[in-house]
């Protein structure tokens, strides 16, 4: 059944009113006709199973049935990400709401090329939670990650509170696999910080440290910054979290069309 996306405050009493935006790909994209039956899901764990009344410019329909919809990974993750040059962003958002992320906090590093008014990193953020969105209804999530409005780093480091925290670096940092090894077998929680490009400056991986952030090297080979965090998030869900462990057939790989 096709999935989209409603906002909790479109749905009352029984009645779901759609945004402009996927009213518009209901009825130009996917040409569906009223009578058909889709999944909205709400993007905080509800699946809502929807016959369309009305299809057009504003599409209206009524819910048939409300359930849970697929389970959350065990392991909340949140990406603390240098903010790269480019659409390099949008990458990484897609990337990483398919592995499962929870939330996304964009980080202003020493190296961080693009620098902009705070009006337009409000317009980013809103563009990377586009994203997020249309990545978390692609693979069957009903959880949409949070994208924060991008901030100095320095005021990322406290969200490393209680959780498995690891400041990702090229330089002298233990061996990853040392830092899975010593970390608790279910730890619940975890943060990852990956600097843009160029990475991240000593100053501030010794101020992660002194957050207590654990500093970690991947390997031998230099990441980019786009590979770096989905990189990270995948063995972090294969370690702790549901990745390799669904169902038999869900979930694993998108069907050709």
């Amino acid at each position: 059944m096709r999935r989209f996306t409603i906002a909790p405050d479109r749905i009352a009493s029984g009645r779901v009113v759609f945004d402009p935006a996927e009213s518009r790909h209901l009825a130009r994209v996917v040409r569906l006709r009223p009578g058909a039956v889709i999944v909205a899901t709400d993007g905080a764990g509800l699946d809502y199973t929807v016959r369309l009344d009305e299809v057009g410019e504003q599409t209206v329909g009524h819910v048939l049935a409300v359930g849970s919809g697929r389970p959350e990974s065990p392991l909340v993750v949140t990406l603390v990400q240098g903010i790269p040059k480019g659409d390099k962003m949008e990458t990484i958002v897609r990337a990483a709401t398919e592995l499962g992320v929870a939330r996304v906090v964009p980080a202003i590093c020493e190296r961080t090329i693009v620098r902009l008014e705070p009006s337009r990193w409000r317009e980013r953020a809103r563009r990377w939670q586009r994203v997020a969105k249309e990545a978390a209804k692609q693979t069957g999530r009903a959880v949409i990650p949070d994208v924060d409005l991008p901030r100095p780093l320095g005021d990322c480091l406290a969200v490393a509170a209680g959780s498995l925290a690891l400041c990702l670096w090229e330089g002298d940092g233990r061996p990853f696999g040392d830092a899975l090894r010593e970390a608790p077998p279910e730890p619940g929680s975890a943060v990852v910080l990956i600097g843009p490009e160029g990475g991240l400056s000593r100053e501030e991986v010794s101020a992660a440290a002194g957050a207590g952030w654990r500093v970690a090297r991947m390997g031998p080979r230099i990441l980019r910054t786009e590979t770096a965090g989905p990189a990270v998030l995948a063995v972090l869900q294969f370690h702790f979290g549901d990745l390799g462990r669904g169902n038999p057939g869900e979930g694993n790989v998108d069907s050709p069309r």
